[in-house]
């Protein structure tokens, strides 16, 4: 057991470590920050915005997602209500593209300069190939946004497919720890999707790779998840917070306290000091808007406005006034392309 002086001299240590000089915490320096004791949380938080602010500068990127094939998933990720193998509510559909197009319309109209389509899919097969390129071409045909995809474990010559098309960034969640991940999902592998997010970067797409937290991991987890983020060097982290979902294997777990959320959400600031750190799904349920400005003056560095694929969302309206009185400015496109 680490003891309260050892712990809270993480907070120097990454004071020079991570703000002067730019270099992440270590697996075990996270855990240090995740132990810290509730008292120190208000402390742990400015230094996280400090670093935010000095290696990645005050503008936050708003990102807007759609689903463009929702349900019916053969995978059994055990947060994930879109699964076929559960008794939970959601069951399949697709979007059209003229649908699609609007969703991307609306977004861009937030002030947005991201538009994630996402399929609950293992991988894609041709007729998701096929959609998602008519989407991709209808979008950027009629508004000016980057397009980002989140398809599943890919081939490789899925991967230049999408590359083709002109696809700006690829998220491919890990998930949890590698450790945990058995736990999580039994039907593919924490592997499987490592060598998707490989290639994805060798063909020159922007890595987008998070995961949830909540979902029964310890804190030796958490920071173990961190120090795999680290290893792959994301140009995206969206951090999500489970939303226990009726009739999925994790319904019955309990919400993460926001004091535990808002820990990890600094101390992978301090992992990822460079980052895009997006607030993802649960915050609302976990955070509520006083956790929006925490997580915002905490690490934060970018968010996804409006709703999620299954679940509801903060208002785009809330999270753009709330930038406002932050004076954080809205990343430009012009700045992603």
């Amino acid at each position: 057991m680490t003891s309260a002086p050892e712990m809270t001299d993480i907070l120097a240590e990454a004071r020079e470590q991570v703000l002067e000089r730019g270099e992440g915490l270590s697996r075990d320096q996270v855990l240090r920050v995740l132990q810290l004791p509730d008292e120190k949380l208000e402390e742990l938080l400015a230094l996280a915005h400090d670093v935010r602010m000095r290696w990645c500068g005050p503008e936050v990127e708003v990102e807007g997602i759609i689903s463009l094939k929702t349900g019916g998933c053969p995978e059994d990720c055990h947060f994930c209500s879109q699964s076929g193998l559960f008794a939970s509510p959601v069951r399949a559909a697709w979007l059209d593209i003229p649908q699609l197009v609007e969703s991307a319309k609306q977004t861009a109209k937030t002030g947005a300069t991201e538009f994630c389509i996402v399929a609950a899919v293992r991988g894609p097969d041709e007729r998701l190939m096929a959609q998602v390129a008519a989407g991709v071409e209808a979008i950027r045909n009629e508004v000016d946004i980057q397009v980002a995809c989140s398809l599943g474990m890919l081939t490789q010559e899925q991967v230049d497919q999408l590359a083709a098309l002109g696809v700006h960034r690829y998220n491919h969640n890990l998930e949890t720890a590698r450790s945990h991940f058995p736990n999580v999902v039994t039907t593919h592998t924490w592997e499987e999707r490592w060598n998707t997010l490989r290639m994805v970067r060798e063909a020159g797409m922007e890595v987008c790779c998070g995961g949830i937290l909540g979902m029964g991991e310890t804190l030796e987890q958490r920071a173990e998840f961190a120090a795999d983020l680290a290893a792959l060097d994301p140009d995206e982290v969206p951090l999500n917070f489970l939303n226990p979902r009726p009739g999925t294997p994790f319904g019955d777990l309990e919400v993460l306290p926001a004091t535990e959320a808002l820990k990890s959400i600094a101390a992978f600031r301090l992992a990822l000091p460079r980052t895009i750190l997006r607030f993802a799904g649960g915050r609302e349920i976990t955070l509520g808007d006083l956790g929006a400005e925490q997580g915002l003056t905490g690490g934060i560095n970018a968010v996804i406005v409006g709703n999620y694929l299954t679940t509801l969302g903060r208002k785009a309206e809330k999270d753009l006034d709330l930038l406002e009185d932050l004076q954080m400015p809205i990343k430009a496109l012009n700045d992603t392309i």
